[in-house]
């Protein structure tokens, strides 16, 4: 028999005489051996003797036996985990004052053993006195631990496909972004290269051209370990060293040929010996957008510039990338500046297709980290990426 088929209006027996408990509410058998198949305890609270009569299973449900008995409300209820006491209490007292029909409430209660289980508690007013007030309740136990178990290991299970999913989303756009911005890169220099007119001017060409092909290169191999990385359920259970100032080089170099063209000198001020155990993709990745950006965004009118400089706690690196390009209106856009399909400087450029900060932020996240930005308009941008030091 379900346990929704066990009507306890319809259970009708004598448990008490003279306010004294007696084990003849079991005389009816049918009843008795329902309960002792389904193994759901049955509880019954005299509300005027405030005593408590607990069926075996119910006992049994917690370990103890029938000589461990106590005939009151409050040999339960202090075993009920501290957590789940105001909801326990607050769904019997609804019931006693008429908000629901039915009681009903999930917790945890501590065993014998020591170890927590969870119950199902059902109770409903079966009995009530010339004023109204309850007498009588009655009311069952059910052992669901296994069922709330299996419920959490599903609950993991979703968030960890939906945290995959969304990895995935991200991926597309890293994909997208980065190797357009490679085969834009290939584009100019082959368009440079058809108006050389020197055989040196060729060959220099050709080197920039060898550049930009291991940088690519080099992208496809770091986009094939995000694969890798993506199949885990934390990024950041990946960890490589990484020399910050090497990894800046390489990508102030990849972008050699835009920042000449715009007359955009790169300080690299970030120390040598800086390492910081991280994901190495992740942050190229990082760095090539937010660098890449300051070359892009650049203002025509000033000798401009790119710094690249960090600042150490006891705890965490923070590292400073500031421009002094056309800058941003942050009292128009601060709330957009992460957000997917944003651009912010009323330019008309087909390349900004507001993609590459969204990127950068969903990364940052995912080592740990927290990007902030400072902008103003005809003055300049400043990122700064703050890294959790591990050991």
């Amino acid at each position: 028999m379900k346990l929704s088929d066990f009507n306890l209006t319809n259970y009708k027996s004598k448990f008490y005489e003279k306010n004294k408990l007696s084990n003849k509410n079991l005389d009816d058998s049918k009843h008795k051996i329902a309960l002792e198949i389904s193994n759901v305890g049955l509880w019954d609270w005299d509300v005027t003797s405030n005593k408590v009569f607990y069926s075996k299973e119910s006992m049994q449900i917690i370990g103890y036996d029938e000589d461990d008995l106590k005939n009151t409300s409050k040999f339960w209820d202090s075993k009920v985990h501290p957590d789940d006491k105001e909801s326990y209490f607050s769904d019997f007292k609804s019931h006693l004052n008429g908000d629901v029909d039915i009681y009903e409430n999930k917790y945890r209660i501590l065993c014998k053993s020591g170890v927590y289980k969870w119950v199902l508690d059902k109770g409903k007013i079966i009995e009530r006195d010339e004023n109204g007030k309850p007498t009588r309740i009655i009311g069952t136990h059910t052992d669901i631990t296994n069922l709330k178990n299996t419920e959490d290991k599903l609950n993991k299970n979703l968030q960890l496909i939906t945290s995959q999913n969304k990895r995935l989303y991200n991926f597309t756009h890293i994909v997208s972004h980065n190797l357009k911005t490679h085969i834009g890169n290939f584009k100019n220099i082959l368009e440079f290269y058809e108006e050389a007119k020197t055989e040196i001017e060729k060959e220099d060409l050709v080197l920039h051209l060898k550049s930009i092909s291991d940088s690519l290169t080099s992208t496809i191999v770091d986009l094939d370990d995000i694969i890798s990385i993506k199949s885990k359920a934390q990024v950041n259970q990946i960890n490589e060293r990484v020399y910050l100032h090497n990894c800046c080089n390489k990508i102030i170099e990849s972008l050699s040929i835009d920042s000449q063209n715009k007359g955009v000198t790169i300080h690299n001020a970030l120390r040598k010996d800086e390492v910081i155990l991280s994901n190495k993709s992740y942050l190229d990745s990082i760095f090539y957008n937010i660098i890449s950006n300051g070359i892009k965004y650049s203002d025509p009118n000033k000798k401009s510039q790119i710094i690249i400089q960090s600042v150490h706690t006891k705890s965490h690196i923070k590292i400073l990338i500031s421009d002094n390009g056309i800058g941003i209106d942050m009292d128009k856009f601060k709330g957009q500046i992460f957000e997917m399909y944003q651009t912010f400087h009323g330019t008309m450029r087909q390349d900004s297709r507001g993609v590459g900060l969204y990127i950068t932020k969903t990364q940052v996240d995912a080592l740990q980290g927290e990007i902030q930005i400072e902008s103003k308009l005809d003055e300049g941008t400043a990122f700064s990426l703050t890294f959790p030091k591990q050991k």
